[in-house]
């Protein structure tokens, strides 16, 4: 008596699709049956018309806790990401108090194992003056050091050439970086405000983070991690230009330099902004036109390895503020996968290519084991979609503790049907299912 069987899915896979079954077993994928199969469980799934793909792994994601609860927390957002069909997140380091610390790491992990219902990990954050708690990481428990290049709270800005240098030259996890140029963006800044005051439209926000902030940024952390052989992976690319920078190796597990997309810079364009306005404020700034079919065009090469969400709650009275009153960011991880599936019926990507980069590439380049994939003896980590179920993003729908979206009115054609983690049904149907099936992520390093 097997615990759990999903039949006659449309399974996409490693680049294959088929109908087939998959029966679950101890949290794990027991076996993978082309067509349907006559085996026993205590529970059953008819995936007749269904997709079944792997869960999908959001490598960025902001869930503000500890400190910033009022806009997220990993309670509300972890529900939101089952939701949307993220059976693993990993969860950036710019709380109140940073994560800058091993313990405080430790008290992170700690609140992940009480609240979340997917899987999780969390960054440590870099200073300009903290390399030896850095080094003291566990590279099997942690999925790496987060690094700002670009202007972020408090003291995480990390612009000393020599710290730079001895993290990049001693550090062996990967390397994430956020890269914009400083001196850019504020010398970009005055001109604003030597212009419009107070009053900066929001459409002139790529013009602030320029595509030259980011390029000086990204350019310097290539050349530092080349001259270093560095794990470096660069997080929301948002102009064509960088990818420049980039290879695009057929064996992505060898590559020393990944890079990440995140749905809004696919999804919008600068032209955008004057209906969105703060909604779709976010560092870096989503750019042009040209800019966004250029990372669409990166992506289905090779040379973006990751599509993610950079999931970073604020309040809608917070972003509803003037220019610079307004935080950046905005809540995703409900939507990603949705969103990526709505871009592949417009012609934009295929499915294969949707499942590569948001469930293969990151379980790859992270190295986390027996993830990310439907294969014999992985954990069943699973998602099933429904290709033909129109639905609108409402207030009442958000899980998000936020309680808005920017895809807000926005009519999708496919739908979550149904979140597994670590063979456990943790969303079906629109409804959350309790349980403590989530577990700590792990690294094969």
């Amino acid at each position: 008596m097997h615990d759990l069987i999903i039949h006659t899915a449309n399974i996409v896979n490693e680049g294959r699709r088929f109908t087939g079954s998959v029966i679950i077993e101890e949290g794990r994928i027991h076996d993978i049956i082309e067509g349907d199969t006559r085996a026993e469980a205590r529970e059953h799934i008819n995936g007749k018309g269904l997709l079944l793909i792997p869960g999908v792994i959001d490598d960025q994601v902001h869930f503000r806790e500890p400190g910033l609860t009022h806009k997220a927390d990993i309670w509300h957002e972890s529900r939101a990401a089952a939701a949307g069909g993220v059976t693993s997140f990993m969860e950036m380091p710019n709380t109140n108090p940073q994560t800058t610390t091993q313990s405080n790491l430790r008290d992170k992990f700690e609140t992940g194992r009480k609240k979340s219902l997917v899987n999780y990990s969390f960054y440590i954050g870099a200073t300009n003056d903290n390399l030896e708690e850095l080094l003291k990481t566990d590279p099997r428990s942690v999925c790496g050091v987060k690094i700002f290049m670009g202007s972020s709270t408090g003291n995480m800005l990390v612009d000393n050439p020599e710290s730079l240098e001895n993290m990049f030259s001693q550090i062996t996890l990967p390397i994430a970086v956020h890269c914009e140029d400083e001196n850019t963006i504020l010398a970009n800044t005055s001109l604003a405000r030597e212009k419009y005051g107070e009053a900066v439209p929001f459409r002139h926000h790529p013009v602030i983070r320029s595509e030259e902030a980011c390029y000086l940024s990204s350019s310097l952390a290539v050349n530092l991690a080349k001259k270093h052989n560095t794990r470096l992976h660069i997080l929301h690319l948002s102009t064509g230009k960088e990818l420049e920078l980039l290879d695009s190796a057929s064996d992505r597990k060898s590559k020393r330099i990944t890079a990440e997309v995140c749905v809004h810079h696919l999804w919008f364009n600068d032209s955008d902004y004057e209906r969105y306005g703060a909604r779709i404020k976010w560092n870096p700034a989503i750019k042009t036109r040209e800019d966004q079919e250029a990372l669409m065009k990166g992506l289905k090469t090779g040379k973006i390895d990751v599509v993610a969400t950079d999931h970073a709650p604020h309040t809608l009275s917070e972003k509803m503020g003037t220019y610079f009153k307004a935080p950046s960011g905005g809540p995703l991880v409900q939507h990603s996968l949705v969103a990526m599936l709505e871009l592949h019926k417009n012609g934009l990507i295929a499915v294969e290519e949707v499942v590569d980069k948001m469930c293969h590439a990151p379980a790859d380049i992270f190295s986390i084991p027996d993830r990310g994939y439907i294969r014999k003896g992985y954990w069943a980590d699973l998602v099933l979609v429904n290709m033909n179920q129109n639905w609108s993003v409402t207030p009442e729908n958000i899980l998000s503790k936020c309680g808005w979206s920017p895809f807000e009115a926005v009519s999708f054609s496919s739908a979550v049907h149904t979140t597994i983690v670590n063979g456990c049904i943790v969303y079906n149907q629109g409804k959350i299912i309790e349980n403590s099936a989530a577990r700590e992520l792990r690294f094969e390093r």
